[in-house]
């Protein structure tokens, strides 16, 4: 066994000591040491009742054979963090997760590893952890959230709080209707309601088959997350056994799954930033037109908020995510899975309970998956879009730039009403090394749609988007502005173009005008000069990379 190295031989007398310390007799010396990387904490409302399943992955392993040691990973809840100086945390802090689960089994020799997670950032780290490791690993996430209720109607967060906002401003909601949507719209533990970042990723993961069967969408505080946590404590210990790693499921088909599966729900455009990581610690090579590519070639069977009206409740009951690879059919490839049988195995046990939340191919939303890649000289490297929430009349669009250069500029001209109706919101220097940490842009993006602008105004960004991001908005924008990249380089009133068909991303400015422009640029001050995020922001790369760290300074 791994665990061998810190507990077997004379010379690892006081080792024994210390685990005996613990509570450990001798017979427990003798089996798996199993690590359980638990994100708890009472900040984050996906993170709340992590332990009781925590408990429940305990007697799991017990039950498998194994011996568990929790120990603990942090947790930043976007939602809290976001709109202020603690985004700037956010995406970082999946590096550091993932730091956190390989030094303790690395340290403490962990035979195998569970990981206990939730929400935005916390899953890819977590999943990059297990893959940069390579041990045998199982994901065991808490679910998705249930709705609200307010008047006999149902509740999310991102349409009733961050949405609201705009509806507020415009006199739609009265500060009666205003807070009881703040009361109403989170009722309990789990992640939020729609197929945001942190349920995209909990079904990537499944379709990845890195958790166990219906991990990514049955919903929190019920007793089949309970079970499903169970059974991924004895799972680990079969794994173990059978010498199952995390790269022998984390390949090349698994990644595909994860983002065709992505595509066929309408995902959020968070994983164009996640899966690439992942792939990259798991030693999978992989471009970001990968996204795109499959994309092309998969229908949206699926309409969850915010594209449409359907919560993760409704997709769970539905069938879930093996049932959503069940009408891909041959598109999903054959992978093992944490469970012990082929991906191919059970997605032939999964069936379609409802056929408008989970629909066929040939009565598909669209013909085309949720994210669109898009090109041209405003982003050379890429940048991203969730087309499954843009309305039809934004598909084409062009107009004239107004440009700010952090995300609380933009957000006091929204709410000031300054933006007109044709207008290019430009909010730069929020990319990875820019912001630093690529904040995410969930208010502007509501506080535009609460107002009506959704089919009016387009936004771009070098910074990135919640999932429950609505309308014609650009982000992931490569390279950045704090590169020089050509968004950097955008005045007020300049023309750009969108077409979403061609994927095409446009600045109509002449070639010896941006060369004039790039040529008088100076690169800003770092915004952070200290701590951890202005080490960050010298090791992380690019946008259209995954935004992970390299031993290469950017200085």
């Amino acid at each position: 066994m791994r665990s061998d190295r810190a507990k077997a031989g004379l010379d690892n007398a006081a080792s024994r000591a210390l685990l005996h310390a613990c509570g450990l007799n001798r017979e427990q010396m003798e089996k798996p040491f199993i690590g359980i990387a638990n994100s708890y904490t009472d900040i984050v409302p996906g993170h709340i009742g992590l332990q009781r399943l925590a408990r429940a992955v305990e007697h799991g392993i017990c039950a498998g054979g194994g011996v568990p040691f929790n120990f603990g990973v942090p947790a930043i809840c976007d939602g809290i963090a976001m709109g202020h100086a603690g985004m700037f945390y956010s995406l970082p802090s999946r590096e550091l997760i993932a730091d956190v689960v390989e030094s303790m089994a690395e340290a403490h020799a962990m035979d195998g590893i569970v990981l206990l997670t939730d929400c935005d950032k916390i899953t890819p780290g977590m999943l990059m952890a297990a893959g940069r490791l390579d041990i045998p690993a199982v994901v065991v996430t808490a679910g998705p959230m249930h709705s609200g209720n307010f008047r006999g109607k149902r509740l999310s967060l991102v349409r009733d709080t961050f949405e609201a906002v705009g509806r507020y401003q415009r006199g739609e909601i009265d500060d009666e209707e205003m807070q009881e949507l703040e009361l109403r719209a989170c009722p309990g533990e789990g992640a939020c309601q729609g197929l945001y970042t942190a349920n995209t990723m909990q079904c990537v993961t499944e379709a990845m088959g890195m958790s166990l069967p219906g991990a990514g969408s049955a919903l929190a505080g019920t007793s089949e997350r309970t079970r499903i946590a169970y059974e991924s404590g004895e799972a680990i210990c079969r794994m173990v056994e059978e010498d199952i790693t995390a790269r022998q499921i984390i390949t090349e088909a698994s990644i595909r799954n994860g983002i065709r599966i992505d595509m066929a729900l309408g995902g959020s455009t968070n994983t164009c930033l996640h899966i690439p990581a992942i792939a990259h610690e798991a030693g999978v090579q992989m471009e970001l037109e990968w996204f795109d590519e499959i994309s092309q070639v998969t229908p949206q069977i699926s309409k969850l908020r915010p594209a449409g009206d359907y919560m993760m409740e409704d997709f769970h009951n539905a069938g879930g995510v093996l049932a959503a690879m069940g009408v891909l059919g041959d598109d999903i490839e054959d992978n093992l899975t944490v469970s012990g049988r082929m991906m191919e195995e059970n997605v032939a046990d999964a069936e379609v309970w409802d056929d408008d939340v989970i629909r066929s191919k040939d009565s598909a939303y669209r013909v085309t998956g949720g994210i669109a890649v898009l090109h041209g000289n405003l982003c050379p490297d890429g940048a991203v879009i969730k087309q499954s929430a843009v309305a039809d009349s934004m598909r084409q669009f062009t107009g004239r730039a107004l440009c700010f250069d952090s995300e609380e500029a933009a957000m006091e001209a929204i709410l000031a009403d300054e933006i007109p109706d044709g207008s290019w919101v430009i909010v730069r220097y929020e990319g990875p090394q820019g912001g630093p940490g690529m904040r995410e842009m969930l208010n502007p993006t509501a506080a535009l749609t609460g107002m009506g602008k959704e089919e009016t105004v387009a936004l771009l960004t070098d910074g990135r988007f919640s999932g429950g991001t609505r309308g014609p908005a650009v982000g992931h924008c490569s390279p950045e502005a704090a590169v020089c990249g050509t968004i950097a380089l955008i005045e007020d009133g300049d023309e750009i173009a969108i077409d979403l068909d061609e994927r095409t991303l446009q600045l109509l400015v002449d070639e010896e005008e941006l060369a004039r422009r790039r040529e008088s640029w100076v690169r800003p001050d770092p915004k952070i000069g200290k701590g951890w995020l202005a080490r960050y922001a010298r090791l992380v790369t690019s946008a259209n990379t995954g935004a992970v760290m390299t031993p290469e300074c950017n200085d």
